[in-house]
């Protein structure tokens, strides 16, 4: 058996690009038909309480224990197994790949028989973080009360206090780095309570916490009932607005960008120089959309918002103008790979197809 998988491996090494990506649409294909068949193996045994039969006294000990699964795959294929034997449409949605155990874990407890099918369609092919929005309509929670509070200096294990509706904040005070370093392992993202509202977690220093103090007494005269999640938008909108004037160009409030004098100066691109104009960006970004404007040989668009830089159609190494038409945008990855396939650099082996069919 070792050999054979060693061989396996080494053929893999041997097939062109296009078999190697086909190959491994092939298998996620299977994998998900497997894991439905499973899941309904799962159902029919615990139906039947086979798994008493067998010396264990639930499921979970059966697939954990007899089967090999680890808790977290256990846990996820036995509920779905119980929403199949409620509800045979979940097993049809697993055997064709349109959700997965990961939805089927997060909506099970929300199905009912007149809500199902519904549910369960609308589903089909949203990520996690979409069905937890979905699960969020379906039932919405209250806003979380706001409080901050000084977290102890050696903490056994990483904590967080409960924030405004929309934040949770908590103050960090002289914590060793290995403590930082847990805390940041487990990165803050947005939970949905109900539509439109989310619960936010992180930790602020010192620091940070006499800013948003300070902060919300400058405010306090524009708007006295400001509370955190009110400062914490403003504050992300002055932001996003300075930083798109200093990466894009991007207007000011005002209508406008930068001194007279630069915007005579950068009025029309030059063909000897690197230098792009602030027009330029602003149209490259808006036409974009402010995402990498990659598109893949299967027709995917790169959804990449992070990193962007503007890449050169036309190289400038080779006569490209910094010009609206000329430029896109790309992130940092994308911008690189189509750098190599034009310039014929191998370093990526980028591939030998994609390069002969570009």
């Amino acid at each position: 058996m070792i050999d054979r998988r060693h061989d396996s491996a080494e053929e893999v090494t041997t097939l062109s690009d296009d078999a190697l990506l086909a190959g491994a649409r092939s298998l996620v294909g299977r994998e998900r038909r497997i894991t439905a068949e499973l899941v309904a193996h799962l159902a029919e045994i615990e139906s039947r309480r086979l798994h008493v039969r067998e010396g264990y006294s639930c499921l979970f000990l059966y697939c954990r224990d007899a089967l090999g699964l680890s808790e977290h795959e256990a846990y996820g294929r036995i509920e779905a197994a119980r929403a199949v034997r409620r509800f045979p449409l979940v097993l049809e949605l697993l055997r064709c790949g349109s959700i997965t155990i990961t939805t089927v874990g997060l909506l099970a407890r929300h199905l009912t028989d007149e809500n199902h099918r519904g549910v369960l369609e609308s589903s089909c092919g949203l990520k996690k973080a979409e069905v937890e929005e979905l699960v969020a309509r379906l039932r919405p929670l209250a806003d979380v009360p706001a409080s901050l509070r000084k977290l102890p200096a050696t903490p056994p294990t990483p904590e967080v206090a409960v924030g405004s509706a929309d934040t949770v904040v908590t103050v960090l005070n002289s914590t060793p780095a290995t403590a930082l370093a847990a805390r940041h392992a487990a990165a803050a993202r947005p939970v949905p309570l109900s539509p439109d509202r989310y619960k936010y977690q992180l930790t602020i220093d010192t620091e940070t916490r006499d800013l948003l103090s300070r902060a919300k007494d400058l405010l306090r005269h524009a708007d006295p009932r400001a509370d955190d999640a009110a400062l914490l938008k403003r504050v992300l909108q002055l932001l996003v607005a300075e930083l798109s004037r200093t990466k894009f160009g991007a207007c000011r409030n005002d209508g406008t960008t930068r001194p007279a004098a630069s915007r005579q100066r950068s009025a029309a691109p030059a063909t000897n120089s690197r230098h792009m104009p602030a027009h330029v960006k602003r149209i490259v970004v808006e036409r974009d959309q402010g995402r990498c404007a990659f598109v893949g040989r299967n027709g995917h668009r790169c959804d990449e918002r992070g990193f962007l830089e503007f890449h050169h159609a036309k190289p400038y190494a080779v006569g490209g103008e910094a010009s609206a038409e000329n430029i896109e945008l790309r992130c940092r990855t994308h911008n690189q790979y189509e750098a190599r396939l034009y310039f014929a650099r191998p370093k990526w082996d980028v591939g030998r197809s994609a390069a002969a069919g570009s």
